[in-house]
């Protein structure tokens, strides 16, 4: 495998470092690596000061690391050159004697004013940031995922973006983590340069005067200067990489660049400078300060200020007359009535005095609520739910909400945003006050009762629920209610994609060969009608291929998928080891309703007499009637040939009902008729 140039210079990098603590060096070549050390800092420094977001800089907790141990190395080799030559090449003697100024005393309190800095100001300051920074971060992660949610479920944003959203959002967690901990190398690295120095020092001093013939005096000035340079050399570097870590945590919430934002925040308000350039020409005029440096920055500061005065004057100008000019011209050109054509396929909408329950900065959860919503039916249901757009509409009451399929109003509720809803479930004997109301997805009623309420009526046993959760369940009814006309061919074709690589010859077997896009469709949404649950795809697809060559009508293939899957309709409506209630059908009933099918080219249909049907409604309902008084689910069993036509016979009059054959119910199933269709 051919090796990166760029991973190679990291692999020579890291060796040499290793390699340092173990060898000796020419003081020649410990010349080059500390100006390449230096470069190395300065290239780091002025990075992070440029870089737009921390994420340019993502690799730096790992660069901080390779650049501190090569550091640490050099001055390994600087040492082993001073202890035993007396010498560590130019640029350690430069720096010993420049930055001194040839004044042992000054150069000695220049290097311990910079670890002050180093240890006190930067490293301290950066170490701090950098820790709250993680610990804010991290603790923020799960409210930015859900704030990403909302903006995908409400449209704001698309599934790639959310995606790179996300993406970020780990990075940026994995970033601040690890500069958490890469502050102490920094920490650590000033600590070890002060330690070496001492060494330096004292090894130089007992090196001079044991093997080198000098007097104290002489060591002591020979080997102060050479510590010095050696501590200079590998403080700097460190002090720049310490800057950079600085520079890099404390720019978190900056997304341009810093000197444009530093610069721009501090010199962009002209009453501010005008302001400093008065009171710097006061303190001129009136104190003994050097009134030729504080009049002359003074006067700058007021002329740049009214320049800046003016220039906002003109931008203002600008902005209003380019405004007018869009106004114009969005009045004068034809309406682009395209975008006014498309229908949203669920929308919520609600009056103002519901906002703070959509709005996340005020603590509302009902977009969380709504993200849930669509995890909950994808789940039972096994349909994706579109996107449902929330709205505010100032047309509505303060608390009402509306929710529309399609563009067209379906269903509507009222709450009282500081109340909450209280219900009787049926066995509660002591009654408490409140405002008398209808539970808007089930009709029931209730009472709007005060937080100061609550606690008492859940210990007498009702049902307290928020108004978020009134509205989530509201909207989850209507769409239970609605999903089989919501899914779309091409939600099918996204369904049919999703199991393709694992089911490739069923799908080639079935799709186009056997049936269309369109023809499944509405299968699945015959299943989804009556609140059948299509995860199973698999089986379902499977049964189709079975039969679409003798019938393709969509209904008949509805009763085969429905047998194929009567171990999910059994547990769905009926309880193992429990004798379950039904209604059954009179077979001189089912009889009567197969002899009045007519076929067509289109399907079949029912064409029984209406004073017939008539009386066979209400023969259905006064046994409905029993199961309602029981308190049990209004249950159907006919035979399966009859199911489907008595079902459409009966969904109009009573939208509950829940009609089986035989054949959906399991063996195990234990059922008990309450009476017998006949008419």
């Amino acid at each position: 495998m051919k090796i990166k140039k760029n991973d190679l210079f990291i692999g020579i990098y890291l060796l040499a470092a290793v390699l340092f603590f173990i060898i000796s060096i020419p003081s020649w070549l410990l010349d080059i690596l500390l100006a390449i050390n230096i470069l190395v800092a300065l290239v780091v420094l002025f990075n992070s000061l440029f870089a737009k977001e921390v994420l340019d800089m993502a690799s730096f907790p790992t660069m901080l690391l390779f650049t501190t141990i090569f550091r640490i190395s050099l001055n390994v080799s600087s040492t082993k050159l001073i202890l035993k030559n007396g010498y560590a090449g130019k640029v350690v003697d430069t720096f010993g004697k420049f930055v001194g100024s040839g004044n042992l005393v000054i150069g000695i309190i220049i290097f311990i004013i910079l670890i002050i800095i180093q240890f006190i100001v930067i490293n301290k300051g950066s170490e701090r940031v950098a820790e709250v920074t993680a610990r804010f971060t991290l603790d923020a992660m799960a409210g930015k995922q859900m704030a990403i949610d909302s903006d995908l479920n409400t449209g704001a944003i698309t599934d790639k973006e959310a995606a790179e959203r996300r993406k970020k959002l780990q990075q940026e967690n994995s970033f601040f983590g690890s500069m958490d901990g890469a502050t102490k190398y920094v920490k650590g690295d000033a600590t070890a340069g002060l330690i070496i120095t001492g060494i330096n020092l004292i090894g130089g001093i007992v090196m001079g005067m044991a093997y080198g013939g000098l007097t104290i005096n002489d060591a002591l000035s020979k080997y102060t200067i050479l510590t010095i340079g050696d501590g200079l050399c590998s403080q700097i570097p460190s002090l720049l990489i310490s800057l950079a870590t600085g520079v890099l945590v404390t720019k978190a919430s900056s997304e341009g660049e810093l000197g444009d934002e530093i610069i721009g925040q501090l010199f962009s308000m002209d009453r501010v400078l005008l302001m400093v350039g008065a009171a710097l020409i006061l303190l001129g005029v009136t104190t003994p300060l050097p009134w030729y440096i504080f009049i002359p920055l003074g006067m700058a500061l007021i002329i740049y200020g009214r320049k800046l005065s003016a220039k906002a004057g003109e931008t203002a100008i600008e902005e209003s007359a380019e405004q007018e000019e869009t106004e114009a011209s969005e009045i004068r050109k034809p309406e682009n009535v395209v975008s006014l054509l498309n229908v949203d396929p669920i929308e919520l909408e609600f009056g103002y005095g519901i906002i703070p329950l959509a709005d996340v900065n005020q603590g509302g959860d009902l977009l969380d609520r709504v993200v849930m919503i669509r995890r909950q039916i994808a789940l039972e249901l096994g349909a994706v739910v579109p996107i449902i757009r929330l709205r505010d509409n100032i047309q509505l009451n303060p608390n009402q909400y509306v929710i529309k399929i399609k563009g067209i109003q379906v269903s509507e509720g009222e709450i009282l945003f500081d109340h909450y809803m209280a219900m009787n479930p049926g066995y509660v004997e002591e009654e408490i006050t409140g405002i008398p109301t209808f539970e808007p997805s089930f009709h029931l009623p209730a009472i709007w009762i005060t937080e100061s309420q609550r606690e008492r009526a859940e210990s007498l046993g009702y049902t307290v629920v928020d108004p978020p959760s009134i509205i989530a369940t509201h909207l989850t009814e209507v769409i239970r209610q609605h999903i089989a006309e919501l899914l779309t061919r091409q939600d099918v074709q996204n369904l049919i994609n999703n199991i393709k690589d694992n089911n490739t010859t069923l799908i080639e077997e079935l799709v186009p060969k056997l049936m269309g896009v369109g023809e499944i469709q509405k299968v699945l949404q015959n299943l989804l009608e009556e609140g059948i649950s299509i995860r199973d795809l698999v089986t379902i697809f499977e049964t189709l291929a079975d039969h679409a060559a003798v019938t393709r009508d969509p209904d008949i293939l509805t009763e085969y998928v429905r047998q194929a899957l009567k171990r999910a309709i059994s547990s769905k409506y009926f309880l193992t080891g429990e004798v379950t209630n039904v209604v059954t059908v009179d077979p001189a009933i089912e009889q009567e309703i197969m002899n009045s099918v007519k076929n067509t080219e289109q399907g079949s249909y029912l064409s029984l007499d209406p004073e017939r049907s008539k009386k066979i409604i209400e023969a259905l309902g006064n046994e409905l009637k029993k199961l309602e008084d029981m308190g049990k689910n209004p249950i159907v069993i006919t035979s399966p040939i009859v199911r489907m036509y008595f079902r459409n016979l009966a969904k109009d009059y009573y939208k509950d009902i829940i009609v089986i054959s035989y054949n959906e119910v399991e063996s195990n199933v234990e059922l008990q008729s309450v009476g017998m269709v006949t008419a």
